[in-house]
């Protein structure tokens, strides 16, 4: 398959022979499977202290006419911790059980967990490949809600790698055709729910993706655009093609990072 190459005004400069990684069939649930791997690395453990509401002093006797027992006096048996006292009678307080103040979880989460989901290394390849071929489908592309020129999927020329402002990177994706594309992701929506207050105040869109054979100017110059990640085409993921693990993501490909792809056959 070929794909058209233009250069930085539009213009349209021959093709380009695609790699046999996007011969790949589109498989979603592999892709989920890649994308959900990734994200479980990037997970941080939580979890409670070992000893959180197990450090009260709250053991009762279990035996009737006993001096400290809670039998035989019309309350639950639950573990009480003692605030008072005269005599035999006690002022406590239900502590140590799941229920209590200030008592432990039942069921809390442990610090030891492992979140990390394994998956084969010939698997998450095979994802990534038909993560990659999802790119070039028109229609995957538009349904995943990306507003995108009619010419494409098209190469874009190895010099755009040489960019190094945000206003020239701005302007080119505007002239390529993807204008209304960066006025969709420049839209943020405060998010609904608890999650505004623990450091996710905002919703944010997934733009467009360009990928670069190797570190170049353009990663800088492309990071304060909202919604756009450069990638060297080394360093792909499922995640970054098919971001929440929906294929079909708008990708500018260089034609440098498609022929570095097929010679040095990379996640074959």
């Amino acid at each position: 398959m070929k794909l058209p190459k233009v250069d930085l005004t539009n213009k349209q400069q021959g093709s380009v022979e695609l790699p046999p990684q996007f011969e790949e069939a589109v498989r979603t649930d592999l892709i989920r499977r890649a994308v959900d791997a990734v994200r479980s690395r990037q997970r941080q453990n939580t979890g409670a202290h070992p000893e959180a509401g197990k450090r009260a002093s709250a053991k009762l006797s279990r035996r009737r006419r006993d001096f400290k027992t809670s039998y035989g006096h019309g309350i639950s048996r639950v573990p009480r911790k003692t605030l008072n006292r005269r005599g035999t009678r006690f002022y406590w307080v239900g502590a140590f059980a799941p229920g209590t103040v200030k008592g432990r979880r039942a069921h809390p989460l442990k610090a030891t967990r492992i979140w990390e989901q394994k998956i084969n290394v010939i698997e998450n390849r095979k994802a990534i490949r038909s993560a990659m071929a999802a790119t070039v489908v028109k229609n995957l592309v538009t349904q995943r809600g990306h507003v995108i020129p009619q010419n494409y999927p098209f190469a874009i020329d190895g010099s755009i790698e040489g960019m190094s402002k945000t206003k020239e990177v701005h302007k080119l994706l505007a002239t390529l055709g993807f204008g209304k594309e960066l006025e969709r992701t420049e839209q943020r929506k405060i998010r609904a729910g608890k999650g505004k207050m623990r450091g996710r105040r905002y919703k944010s869109k997934k733009g467009i993706l360009i990928v670069v054979s190797d570190h170049c100017a353009l990663t800088k110059a492309a990071s304060n655009i909202p919604g756009i990640d450069v990638a060297r085409v080394k360093e792909l993921s499922a995640e970054l093609l098919a971001p929440g693990a929906l294929p079909g993501r708008a990708t500018l490909w260089s034609d440098k990072a498609l022929t570095q792809l097929g010679k040095e056959k990379l996640f074959m």
